[in-house]
């Protein structure tokens, strides 16, 4: 924020505005900083008042906020740049909320990133070196005038070098932030690329999970929430005493319910920055003798015990399988599950069936044909090699699904999610078109490696039993994950009717991207009779 930009607001009756002076000093440069007038104005560390200089600034800052820079920066022997680095993160707090934050060690704002100023034109920076020297001065008894003056003219000689390898050192960061840049977009040598394209993609896959606003999502999808914490709290006797794994743990939900119904031990794993907050969460809710947290990928970290009683996670993607997180899932599961051990959930089913949607097929395909009257068919190009994920609606589900892939947790592996299953459906109301497929799964959790999942499982008759499972699919309660729907591209032919009655055979086929991609290639190949038969590929991505 430059000066400029502070709000009008009542300030105290020592306190002034400079958006005057501010427009003359964004015209300055950086050798050209004087100390000409020792009453510059200046901004406060806690709001957006302006004082007339620093002295009275640090002075309420001090007596309002129990703030003291002269000794922060004495107990902290705090050098020029590290000043500097702690003003703007002072400033970098209070602008994000927090007004108290914390100034114990030069480890809170040793990143260079806070070089680089959180005010435009922040006349406290060039003030940090002098204050206290000028506070001494003020206690000594008497001062001789010429001497001051070689003072002042060494002063300004140390300042003008000191700002010099500030604007330098700011320089070098943002350089180095380009070249970062820079290097991302040069051709690698062919056998890093693999490698270096998989980190990348990984770092990119991790940090999504950083951000409050996925979390929110997922905590705010109340079928999936409400089904791990009632299959945890009505099973409390499985919890009793057991240590307890959650793979991607995220804000730490699961491990919390896991904890609350008697669990000895929790082991709580992420590779995101949401551990941190999963730390707090935890110790805010009196849970940290319980509940250890831990950052790194489950394949890498080491943990505090040889087998676990229980797995829990929430792993699935869009699709079930996009975002390739049950890799790491299974990969836990054979290194540290006990044999007798459960995994929570149990089972996945996937299914497919008909998709019919006129309207949706209208808003998304034939608006590019007139755009406040202009063609714009170019953006069309690839259209149907997408997979879409939306929530529809069940009169757009014109036929059964089938089940074409089960999952048991506890004994599939990583070979078989790569697959090509077979599939049969059949129509139940005549269609004007088959637009495409639908794809959802269903999840469920069993008390017992033994416990035996129907054969084709219906999640409203499951819960009648008093089995907790939940639905994906257009016929139940909206999730986050809402169904994945792939378009057929009828080409240059018009689709044709179809009666009820008909009968759809086919494949489907997961093939998981190369180089570390977490998207998936889906295939369907299908056969509905005359007019009805085709195959296609779609990038779930």
């Amino acid at each position: 924020m430059a000066f400029s930009d502070i709000s009008k607001e009542k300030v105290p009756a020592d306190a002034r505005s400079v958006s005057d002076e501010s427009d003359s000093t964004n015209e300055e440069g950086w050798e050209d900083v004087e100390p000409e007038d020792d009453s510059q104005p200046v901004v406060d560390l806690f709001s957006e008042i302006v004082y007339p200089d620093v002295r009275s600034m640090l002075q309420v800052c001090k007596d309002k906020h129990n703030f003291d820079l002269l000794k922060i920066q004495k107990e902290l022997e705090l050098d020029f740049l590290d000043s500097i680095k702690l003003v703007n993160y002072v400033r970098s707090q209070v602008k994000a909320g927090n007004k108290s934050p914390d100034v114990s060690s030069k480890a809170q704002f040793e990143d260079d990133a806070y070089l680089k100023p959180v005010l435009e034109d922040d006349a406290l920076l060039y003030s940090l070196d002098d204050i206290a020297e000028e506070q001494d001065e003020d206690k000594a008894p008497g001062n001789d005038s010429d001497r001051r003056v070689v003072e002042l003219q060494e002063e300004l000689e140390r300042l003008q070098t000191q700002f010099s390898e500030y604007r330098i050192a700011v320089q070098q960061s943002l350089e180095d932030q380009l070249t970062q840049e820079d290097e991302k977009l040069q051709p690698e040598a062919p056998e890093k690329k693999s490698t270096d394209k998989t980190e990348e993609v990984d770092a990119d896959y991790f940090s999504s999970y950083s951000y409050n606003t996925i979390h929110e999502s997922m905590l705010k999808d109340t079928i999936r929430t409400d089904a791990y914490r009632d299959f945890v709290y009505e099973n409390k006797h499985l919890f009793k005493d057991k240590v307890v794994l959650d793979v991607g743990c995220g804000t730490g939900i699961l491990s919390m319910f896991c904890a609350k119904a008697g669990a000895k031990k929790v082991i709580s794993v992420d590779n995101s920055n949401i551990i941190d907050r999963a730390k707090e969460i935890v110790y805010d809710n009196g849970l940290g003798d319980v509940i250890t947290c831990i950052r790194g990928k489950i394949e890498e970290v080491t943990l505090p015990v040889e087998k676990v009683d229980i797995i829990i996670s929430e792993w699935m993607g869009y699709g079930l399988l996009f975002e390739a997180m049950f890799d790491s899932v299974i990969y836990a599961r054979d290194r540290y599950l006990a044999s007798d051990g459960l995994m929570v959930p149990s089972h996945a089913t996937l299914r497919v069936a008909p998709f019919a949607d006129p309207d949706f097929i209208a808003s998304h395909i034939s608006f590019w044909h007139n755009v406040y009257g202009f063609k714009m068919n170019s953006m069309l190009l690839n259209i149907y090699e997408e997979a879409l994920v939306r929530t529809v609606q069940p009169t757009t589900i014109p036929g059964d699904s089938n089940i074409f892939l089960p999952l048991p947790l506890h004994t599939i592996t990583v070979e078989e999610l790569n697959f090509i299953k077979e599939f049969k459906f059949t129509l139940n109301e005549d269609i004007d078109a088959l637009d495409g497929f639908a794809i959802w799964f269903d999840i469920f959790f069993m008390p017992s490696r033994q416990s035996p999942v129907p054969e084709d499982p219906i999640p409203s008759e499951m819960q009648k039993k008093g089995i907790v499972s939940f639905t994906t699919g257009p016929h139940g309660t909206e999730t986050h994950w809402m169904q994945t729907i792939l378009l057929i591209d009828h080409g240059k032919e018009q689709p044709k009717p179809l009666k009820k009655g008909q009968t759809f055979t086919g494949k489907v086929g997961y093939q998981r991207k190369q180089n570390g991609y977490r998207g998936l290639d889906i295939t369907v190949d299908w056969n509905g009779g005359e007019n009805a038969t085709g195959n296609q590929q779609w990038a779930l991505q």
